[in-house]
């Protein structure tokens, strides 16, 4: 189904048409899609705005998260390690450092893509992207340790799925 938008204006008509579409994803919900970008439907022109607007949000997922890594890993954040986890827990931190790292050296290039009408080209970065989160918090699990950053690795998930969406009706 097509996105529906306002008659009387060119601007997005977000309620009907976001969540409606979001009810059939299996990776964002309805909620999220609100949460995320409901405040700034009405200020944009397109679905390709409104991506844009997800891959900012991704990218500021992407350097509050590493400087929590940064911070952990030097001891601070509330993450109790034993003798047990400290090695595990370190080597997942160390890895999803290197992730984050990635999904922040790509955003200027999605951007740019999203900008240009590159869509196929933004929309395989946001799919490295999301696989990038998943990874991460997939290496806690393989290691048998608690995730300190499920939160921001479920939020980069969502955000790249939601951006991946928005550019498929752009």
């Amino acid at each position: 189904m097509a996105p529906s938008t306002s008659s009387t204006s060119p601007k997005l008509y977000w309620p009907r048409a976001r969540p409606s579409e979001a009810r059939g994803s299996t990776y964002v919900d309805v909620q999220f899609c609100q949460d995320a970008l409901g405040s700034v439907a009405g200020l944009v022109d397109s679905y390709q705005d409104l991506a844009g607007l997800a891959v900012g949000l991704l990218a500021h997922n992407a350097t509050s998260t590493k400087f929590k890594i940064d911070r952990l890993l030097r001891g601070g954040g509330g993450v109790k390690l034993t003798a047990e986890n400290d090695v595990a827990v370190t080597r997942c931190l160390q890895s999803c450092q290197s992730l984050y790292g990635g999904i922040l050296n790509d955003g200027p290039a999605c951007t740019a893509a999203i900008k240009t009408g590159k869509l196929g080209q933004a929309t395989a970065i946001l799919e490295k992207a999301a696989a990038a989160a998943k990874q991460c918090e997939d290496g806690f699990g393989k290691s048998n340790a608690a995730s300190p950053l499920s939160a921001e690795d479920d939020d980069a998930f969502e955000l790249a799925k939601l951006a991946v969406g928005l550019l498929r009706f752009a």
